[in-house]
């Protein structure tokens, strides 16, 4: 309990979801229990406009809000310091300055770690590639894109072996197509998409839709060249090594991509914090749950977002993670804040998200939108578009999600989208 004598719940990570979540679970919980957000960063930051940022599209402080204002207007504890470990057997973390903090429920939604080190070469950090994961990286990209668009070469975009999260790189893919393309220097750029997905719009998801076709004719009209089933083997200053992997898993043929520019999107694994905790976490890290959202081990532990770990949807030559969508993360926030209503108030929990997908990939002069009901297949839905309007659309989302950051609401958008701005409607029929 708080030294207040309700109980304590913390949520761990404030980004898309964390935040979120913080002010869903207190306007659910209200004055019953406290709330407490542990951060890394005293800023949120929204992931999916990093792609603009990245070639000058956005400002960083565009896309940034600063969260202590916010939590403190909504009667939410918070610190920035970080989490160092997760005891669960003890009900306490373990913060980077040294000091404990006590909770009765623990609401883990740090995202992931980015594992740049498992590919010798790979990433911003004394690697040779770039990346969009955060906003830090997106802008030291941006530096990179400079010297790109100052000395013309070849371009290699894409996702390496154990990623999980493959709309941003095809959405900077042909961003980057039609920022070249404005600065009429397109023509001295080619560029080659590397992916470990099966086929291009898998998506790790099988597809949704015609996900294939719609990112095919996309790419060969930017004259995109692509591989799939592709695992990097390293990267070494302006050069990329590639093996093509055959349905048996053998290596079918190997290719070396020069580059001037490189954005690669890293495998994701579980932070450190969780990282090796017995009943908690897998064996990559990420945070194991039932229906509820519930560790099955550590039942006052709950967990959302792209921590929590979800099995691929079948096997693929090369190993492809499963994306954890808005729409799904959102369905995760609004289920767990009505669980620890009930916990709060003696009852056991009954609520489960849903874990649908909406996805809006924007390119900049146009884009793709699809929605797979449930996001693994079979579906009840599974639909796919294209068009100017989702470029429109996204740049809407950017605005509303920021708004509803900084006023500090928690209203779901997704399902919204899908119904209202998709046409979905017709479809749910």
């Amino acid at each position: 309990m708080a030294s207040s004598g309700k109980p304590h719940i913390v949520v761990l990570g404030a980004g898309l979801g964390g935040t979120i979540a913080a002010y869903e679970i207190k306007a659910a919980v209200g004055d019953r229990a406290e709330v407490t957000v542990v951060a890394k960063e005293e800023r949120f930051h929204f992931v999916p406009s990093n792609p603009w940022v990245a070639v000058h599209w956005r400002k960083r402080e565009a896309i940034e809000v600063p969260l202590a204002p916010v939590f403190k207007r909504k009667a939410i504890g918070f610190t920035a310091v970080g989490a160092r470990k997760v005891h669960p057997a003890e009900n306490r973390l373990d913060l980077n300055d040294g000091s404990s903090l006590a909770y009765d429920y623990l609401v883990i939604a740090t995202g992931p770690e980015l594992a740049f080190d498992e590919i010798e070469g790979l990433g911003p950090h004394g690697g040779h590639t770039q990346s969009i994961c955060h906003v830090d990286h997106a802008q030291t990209a941006a530096a990179a894109f400079d010297a790109l668009a100052a000395r013309p070469g070849p371009v290699v975009i894409g996702a390496v072996q154990g990623a999980s999260c493959f709309g941003p790189a095809y959405e900077f893919a042909l961003i980057l197509d039609t920022e070249l393309r404005r600065r009429k220097i397109r023509d001295k750029v080619p560029m080659t998409f590397v992916t470990s997905e099966p086929y291009i719009g898998h998506l790790g998801l099988d597809g949704v839709g015609d996900t294939k076709g719609l990112l095919e004719s996309e790419m060969r009209q930017r004259h995109i060249k692509w591989i799939t089933n592709a695992r990097v083997a390293k990267v070494e200053p302006g050069m990329m090594h590639v093996e093509e992997v055959a349905e048996d898993g053998a290596v079918a043929r190997t290719q070396d991509l020069p580059f001037a520019f490189s954005m690669m999107l890293p495998a994701f694994r579980g932070v450190e914090a969780v990282r090796g905790i017995d009943g908690l976490t897998n064996p990559r890290g990420f945070i194991l749950a039932d229906s509820h959202q519930r560790n099955p081990t550590f039942r006052n532990i709950y967990s959302l977002g792209v921590c929590v770990a979800i099995a691929p949807v079948g096997k693929t030559p090369v190993p492809v993670g499963v994306p954890k969508t808005g729409f799904m993360i959102e369905s995760m926030v609004t289920a767990i804040a009505h669980n620890l209503k009930q916990e709060i108030d003696g009852q056991a929990p009954s609520h489960e998200a849903t874990w649908n997908a909406i996805c809006l990939a924007d390119f900049g002069d146009g884009g793709v939108a699809f929605i797979a009901q449930p996001q693994i297949p079979p579906r009840n839905v599974n639909w796919a578009a294209s068009g100017k309007w989702v470029h429109l659309a996204k740049v809407g989302f950017e605005k509303y999600f920021l708004s509803k950051v900084k006023r500090g609401e928690s209203e779901p958008f997704y399902e919204k989208l899908a119904l209202d701005i998709i046409g979905a409607r017709k479809l749910k029929g």
